[in-house]
């Protein structure tokens, strides 16, 4: 059975920090592009980074970058996105997704909620 659990959400002050995990389990998981995306209230899911198979390339969108850093650990079956600086702008909820062409797979988590308010 392929999940894919999201962690580590919450209420953060603007200009904190949290760091959200997702642990991947039931596919081969270093087979496997890994994302972070995110939808605000009122607002469609938009990409925030990615993760290529072995961690090697990644990719942010432009309001993320210089803040957020996505990183994965094969061995645990884990992507990681560390954001710094946070802004009320980014409070969502934040969904983890991994596909691969080859596999045939695109997978999603049920999401955490990040609110960044004072």
């Amino acid at each position: 059975q392929v999940q894919l659990v999201e962690s580590g959400g919450g209420l953060v002050q603007p200009g904190g920090s949290l760091t959200l995990s997702c642990a991947a389990s039931g596919f081969r998981f270093n087979e496997y592009t890994m994302y972070w995306y995110r939808q605000a209230p009122g607002k469609e899911r938009e990409f925030v980074a990615s993760i290529s198979k072995l961690g090697g390339t990644t990719d942010y969108t432009d309001s993320a970058k210089d803040r957020f850093t996505i990183s994965r650990d094969n061995a645990k079956n884990t992507v990681y996105l560390q954001m710094n600086s946070l802004k009320s702008e980014d409070t969502a909820v934040y969904y983890c997704n991994g596909k691969s062409r080859i596999r045939n797979g695109d997978y999603w988590g049920q999401g955490t909620q990040v609110t960044v308010s004072s």
